[in-house]
This record gives C-alpha cells, structure tokens and sequence, in this order.
C-alpha cells in the first residue's frame, strides 16, 4: 500500500510543532512530514515522489525566508508529478493579493487564519485527504477512520 503524505511547511519551530501536534491522530494513517523551509520541502516532497508514495496534501504558511507560501504552491500546481495534491494556505500574513494569486495561480483547496482552531484544521485536512482519495482512485477503507464520512458517502451514492 502507498502512503499518503500530508506535507507541513511552517518556518517558525514552534508553530511547525503545535500544528503537527493537532494532526497528531492522523499520524500511523498518513505520514506527517514537518519541514521549515520551501527547499527542505521540495527535497521531502521529490523523495516521496521516487518512492511512488503520495503527497496528498500540502499546508504551507506564507511568509518565510527566501520563498513564500504561495510561490511554493504555484510551484507544486505546476508539477504534474502533483496534480491533484490538494494544497492548503495557513498563515496570519497573506495580503489580498497573496490570497488571489493563491487562489488563481496555485489553486489551492482552503485558507485557514492563523490562530487556527485545531477542530477546523482536523475537519479541512479530512475534507481534502477524502477528496484527494477517491480522486485518486486509492482503496479507501484503510483510511476510513480519518476521512470525511459525508463526502465519502454521497460519492459512493452517486456511483452506485
């Protein structure tokens, strides 16, 4: 079985270990790769790559050193070795116009405020391993604890 990789990019330590630490129920299902920077990223998410796992879902704060958040995603909606990779912006620091060029030019799949709340980072990051799932075509029972039930459900309504 593949792993899926959700991929968490947050230059602050200590913010980089509280997100971590809310998706810590996820791990053992899914591998949670932390990383403080674009670079040590784009290495963590190239090795997944050649190992044929999954990068199912990326969360990436937007103001860092060197690259933002945004640039990266752009990046990553670029490379078709990742399409489908659902992509989530979670900062305190996006200006409108980060925000529109994520949106338009990275696609990406949701926007959480910092400070998040840990309940809606669960439930969005849920929400997007789902669809990425059965997008994919990936056997979902094995992840069936962690996924969106609803979606899962009218999804398997609407192809029976």
């Amino acid at each position: 079985m593949e792993k899926i990789n959700i991929i968490v990019i947050e230059d602050q330590r200590e913010v980089l270990q509280a997100i971590g630490k809310d998706l810590i129920a996820l791990e053992g299902t899914f591998m949670v790769e932390e990383c403080e920077s674009t670079s040590e990223a784009r290495d963590v998410i190239s090795e997944i790559d050649r190992n044929g796992d999954y990068v199912g879902l990326i969360i990436s704060d937007q103001v860092m050193p060197n690259q933002t958040g945004v640039e990266f995603l752009i990046e990553i909606h670029k490379d078709p070795r990742f399409a489908g990779t659902r992509k989530m912006l979670l900062t305190g620091l996006a200006t409108h116009h980060d925000t529109i060029e994520a949106i338009n030019k990275a696609s990406i799949d949701k926007y959480i405020s910092k400070p998040w709340k840990k309940q809606e980072l669960l439930q969005s990051v849920q929400s997007l391993l789902t669809h990425f799932i059965l997008e994919k075509g990936i056997d979902y029972r094995p992840y069936l604890n962690f996924l969106d039930k609803t979606i899962l459900f009218e999804k398997l309504r609407k192809t029976t």
